[in-house]
């Protein structure tokens, strides 16, 4: 009987050796993840007076009949298609960023703010006064230094310019 018992407990110990063995574990394939995208920023960056809570007006009806609008305040809501590169004392805001689109020049209020040079490509929520000018030549030439264009230039070097001059503006990536 001890020689029974012996046996016994031998193949339970041999049973739970060979259970101990080590088995190779493959990692179980995962699929591929496509890439992380940069969340769009809630919040944009203020510059100038704060905007009202009125909803912005489409862009492309204010360019399309500005006298309806000429010195009135309004708001709109656009693309950044290119500002100031030497102190951001201007942009043009439009619906895209094809220079075929219409577009306008948004100048800040008596020069009391300025947005980042590199604000191109950005979006922007705009709060001012929109007016129907024509430029003299000196100022044409100013503007299109800084980067500015001006595709329906008078003989004379003037040009006739759709300009918002804002109060507020809000930016965002």
């Amino acid at each position: 009987m001890t020689r029974a018992w012996f046996r016994v407990i031998c193949g339970v110990l041999l049973s739970a050796l060979a259970g101990c063995q080590r088995q190779r574990v493959y990692p179980t394939p995962q699929p591929a993840r496509a890439p992380l995208l940069a969340p769009a920023p809630t919040t944009p960056k203020l510059y100038g007076a704060p905007l009202g809570l009125e909803p912005a007006l489409s862009l492309a009806d204010v360019l399309a009949t500005p006298e309806r609008f000429h010195e009135r305040a309004i708001t709109v809501e656009g693309y950044v298609r290119r500002a100031c590169t030497r102190r951001g004392c201007w942009m043009e805001l439009a619906e895209g960023d094809d220079p075929k689109l219409p577009g306008c020049r948004v100048t800040f209020k008596d020069y009391g703010f300025f947005v980042p040079t590199d604000s191109a490509g950005a979006r922007a929520k705009v709060h001012g006064s929109l007016a129907v000018s024509t430029l003299p030549p000196e100022r044409v030439a100013h503007l299109e230094s800084e980067g500015g264009e001006f595709p329906n230039k008078n003989a004379d070097g003037s040009a006739a310019e759709l300009r918002l001059s804002a109060t507020g503006v809000e930016l965002w990536r």
